[in-house]
């Protein structure tokens, strides 16, 4: 095979750049950062098939400010940046996550029709619920309390509510309290919701998890109030399907990776810590 030869020219110049940039390079230091290699999943994985295709879809909530809300530039809260967090860990970007509204009575639904990836959509850990979905987590442990008007001084605790109008959602774990309680549980689809008939007397108060109520209340500063101590435990899971066990341990691993290293103080005091204090995040359960 012949071989080329350079013209002498272009040997001299290649020669000259060489020496100019050794010269120039003399006593300093590379800055150049190597990019973070692309994550690596075993074959057959949720986690491998999910960062081969390079997007990833999320239920949560678009109405519950602080945690989840369809905000001006998209959805926003607690739980979106949770989300966040788990698609950089599978080297998928944040404008290749796909966000789709998850309302109380269909996040089971989604999970199991393969609607969504996972949901992240205040969504307590139960018995029942894990009969038909899995949870990673719990990454965030709330409590069921009151939302009532400002002017409102004849409800206090949850022994005020029996007998009492109560306004929540179909299919939340707040619904079935209200019921166990003894109150008179008047339903709809979304939280938001609740607040026309509080407004107009319709029903006394309207009970969910704390941390929604608080959203709610500080969205209509001057409004409503939030009322008692929270009355319940609601450990606040990741849903992915059933028997999906690698996934689900690989979430765990990421959510403790996230508490460690700051990521999940960050996620909270951006979102949810405007109006609520830090708590430090719960200990996963890897059943």
């Amino acid at each position: 095979m012949k071989r080329m030869r350079l013209p002498l020219i272009a040997l001299a110049a290649a020669g000259a750049l060489a020496l100019s940039a050794c010269a120039s390079g003399a006593g300093t230091t590379d800055e150049t950062t190597a990019p973070e290699p692309e994550p690596t999943f075993e074959a057959g994985t949720t986690m491998a098939a999910l960062a081969e295709a390079g997007t990833i879809t999320i239920g949560t909530k678009f109405d519950q400010p602080l945690f989840g809300l369809n905000g001006p530039n998209g959805p926003e809260g607690f739980d979106v940046e949770i989300g966040k967090i788990i698609a950089s860990e599978l080297g998928i970007a944040e404008d290749d996550i796909v966000w789709t509204e998850a309302v109380s009575a269909n996040r089971e639904p989604f999970i199991q029709n393969g609607e969504v990836d996972i949901v992240i959509a205040t969504y307590t850990i139960n018995d029942k619920r894990k009969e038909v979905v899995s949870f990673a987590g719990p990454y965030y442990m709330a409590g069921q309390s009151i939302l009532v008007l400002a002017d409102n001084d004849d409800i206090a605790d949850e022994d005020d509510l029996v007998g009492q109008p109560v306004c929540s959602v179909t299919g939340s774990t707040p619904a079935a309290n209200l019921e166990a309680l003894g109150a008179e549980v008047v339903l709809t689809d979304t939280y938001s919701n609740c607040l026309e008939p509080l407004r107009n007397g319709s029903v006394v108060a309207v009970s969910t998890d704390n941390v929604i109520l608080a959203g709610l209340a500080a969205q209509n500063e001057g409004e409503f109030k939030v009322v008692g101590e929270p009355f319940t435990d609601e450990p606040y899971g990741i849903g992915l399907a059933l028997d999906d066990t690698d996934f689900r341990m690989w979430i765990n691993d990421v959510l403790e990776e996230a508490a460690a290293d700051g990521r999940y103080e960050d996620a909270w005091n951006a979102t949810a810590g405007t109006v609520l204090p830090f708590i430090e995040a719960p200990a996963v359960d890897r059943y």
